[in-house]
């Protein structure tokens, strides 16, 4: 079960998201001759890509990458009268079948910065 998924709302507005987090993940490092897939899960994004290493599945199948959950509007710190939304990003522990927690930012595109690079090699096994 993912974590706490709000229900659907902003129908384009999400698609818009999803159009532009599928952009991102063309520009990561890591394994860039797969496609991964961004999916939606209510408001959330679940980001599923074969599995390159086959750490993972040995076989190479289809893995669960990332999750990118959002969090409660607020109001910006920064720019008063202004609400921001602000997001989680998830890894998957596949040995446990569980997300965990790892980055939160406002800033949606430093989010996929972190997925993108990986350097840790969370996201990408």
């Amino acid at each position: 079960m993912n974590p706490a998924i709000a229900a659907p709302s902003g129908g384009r507005v999400l698609d818009l998201m999803q159009q532009r987090l599928e952009r991102a993940l063309r520009q990561r490092v890591r394994y860039r001759y797969v496609r991964p897939r961004v999916l939606r899960e209510g408001e959330a994004f679940r980001i599923e890509s074969p599995c390159c290493s086959r750490n993972v599945d040995p076989a190479g199948g289809v893995i669960d990458i990332a999750l990118l959950v959002p969090g409660t509007p607020r109001a910006s710190r920064r720019q008063p009268g202004r609400v921001v939304q602000n997001w989680r990003l998830f890894a998957r522990d596949h040995a446990n079948g569980t997300w965990v927690a790892q980055d939160e930012s406002d800033q949606l595109d430093e989010l996929m910065d972190v997925l993108c690079v990986d350097a840790q090699r969370i996201y990408w096994p």
